[in-house]
């Protein structure tokens, strides 16, 4: 099965070892996988943002990068929220385009929602005797609606000790560009998403968007706490035996 990465610019320019992970797993669960070099960003931040045009333009050169692609894998939630649902909109004035867009859609696929209902995997051979707590995001919960997904991925990683998180849906107050516009509100939101967070004990945090890890992870750190924060395809990589490509 070829499987070509929607990396996201977050993953691309600050968390790239996120998208080694995910490259390793698919591989070892039997993947043909491809980066087209082509793609950029999927115009999300311009369209939360108001600015349709420029949303579209990008949105457009994402579909030039994927549109001949058989599946289509993203670390985030969020940005392929951006994608099934906000694509359409975008290219509602021209039908050939919104073709296009929907049948990049129906191709692309969150990284937990991939393994799970595509590959139908859900044990990828992982083992970690550490206490665990998940941060559903709101995109990929509520957009897409991959809810069970990240945790049943989780329950099969061999000793692993899952605790619940306290309001885990509740959002931890990233939200793109929400976060810089509404800081103070973001703020208190995410200093309470860490507290709940701490409740919890856990040795490690694991979600499946980078915009809240590191929103989360920023607040726990400055904050002296010492959860470890990772990304759902860094942690099974790292558990679940050889690390080669």
């Amino acid at each position: 099965m070829k499987v070509s990465l929607f990396i996201t610019c977050i993953v691309d320019q600050v968390f790239p070892d996120v998208g080694v992970s995910m490259v390793r797993l698919l591989r070892r669960l039997g993947c043909e996988v491809d980066f087209p070099s082509t793609q950029t960003c999927c115009g999300q931040p311009c369209f939360n943002s108001g600015y349709v045009k420029e949303a579209r333009s990008i949105a457009l050169n994402h579909l030039k990068a994927f549109e001949n692609c058989d599946y289509i894998v993203s670390p985030s939630g969020s940005c392929t929220g951006m994608v099934h649902h906000y694509y359409g909109e975008l290219f509602a004035d021209d039908p050939a385009l919104a073709a296009r867009a929907a049948k990049v859609a129906e191709r692309s696929y969150e990284f937990s929602s991939f393994l799970v209902n595509v590959l139908g995997v859900t044990d990828v051979g992982a083992t970690c005797p550490h206490s665990v707590t998940f941060h559903p995001s709101c995109h990929a919960s509520r957009l897409l609606g991959v809810k069970t997904e990240p945790t049943t991925l989780l329950e099969n990683v061999k000793d692993i000790q899952l605790k619940p998180l306290p309001y885990a849906n509740d959002c931890c107050g990233f939200g793109g560009t929400f976060s810089i516009k509404m800081a103070d509100v973001s703020g208190a939101m995410v200093a309470e998403k860490s507290d709940h967070i701490a409740e919890t004990g856990a040795e490690y945090l694991v979600g499946t968007d980078m915009g809240c890890l590191v929103n989360i992870g920023g607040n726990m750190k400055r904050r002296g706490m010492s959860t470890k924060v990772m990304h759902l395809a860094q942690f099974l990589d790292e558990f679940s035996g050889e690390r080669g490509v």
